[in-house]
């Protein structure tokens, strides 16, 4: 009984979380504010972040993989729709094609997940207190990856050249994983230490 209440727990939470971050996701592309203005008219984005964020606050088990390919599905499409219905550049109409738009994020999600897995399995055989440098290394490397999938697949549409490719990963890709960086070590950090609390209280109360 216990295995069957932790995992209606489990699937409530990656739910739960996953359809915030999701609402998120929408919210940022379609006011535009996922878009941080920058020098010669490019732009930073951080509309990646909440796929991050979606792996990272759900640790156990596989439980991050498929929050993360929840959000990362909702990224994609929204996406897509976003390019279809109000495109704002040259290259938008590229992304209603879902090998583009979509499949990038998936494949996106997944890696950030193997990241933070693989960091955290590392990390915690050192010390226990280095749980937030992978959380640090798979929002940094998570998002290269996500910029070398997305501008790889239009290199391969013939959409941009290959040149353009790496201005955009030198110029812009290292400063959004940086922002990520700093955002989901964060959130996540803050969101570990109110669950610590609430554990220390709930133990507190039932010892008194």
């Amino acid at each position: 009984m216990k295995d069957i209440g932790f995992r209606k727990n489990s699937a409530s939470r990656i739910v739960a979380i996953s359809a915030a971050l999701g609402a998120l996701t929408v919210l940022l592309t379609v006011t535009r504010l996922g878009f941080i203005p920058w020098f010669s008219g490019a732009a930073i984005t951080i509309l990646h972040i909440p796929v991050i964020l979606a792996v990272c606050l759900n640790p156990n088990g596989f439980d991050g993989l498929w929050a993360g390919l929840g959000v990362g599905a909702v990224f994609g499409v929204s996406s897509l729709v976003y390019a279809a219905v109000s495109p704002a550049g040259p290259i938008d109409p590229f992304f209603q094609n879902p090998l583009i738009s979509v499949v990038p994020r998936l494949l996106f999600a997944a890696a950030v997940f193997l990241l933070y897995k693989g960091g955290s399995a590392v990390l915690n055989r050192i010390c226990p207190c280095l749980a937030l440098v992978s959380i640090a290394a798979a929002a940094f490397l998570g998002t290269l990856i996500h910029a070398i999938f997305v501008l790889g697949a239009l290199v391969l549409a013939s959409a941009i050249p290959m040149e353009v490719m790496w201005a955009v990963l030198v110029g812009n890709s290292f400063l959004e994983a940086a922002a990520a960086l700093v955002l989901c070590t964060a959130v996540v950090g803050s969101f570990q230490g109110i669950s610590k609390r609430k554990v220390s209280k709930l133990n507190s109360k039932s010892e008194g």
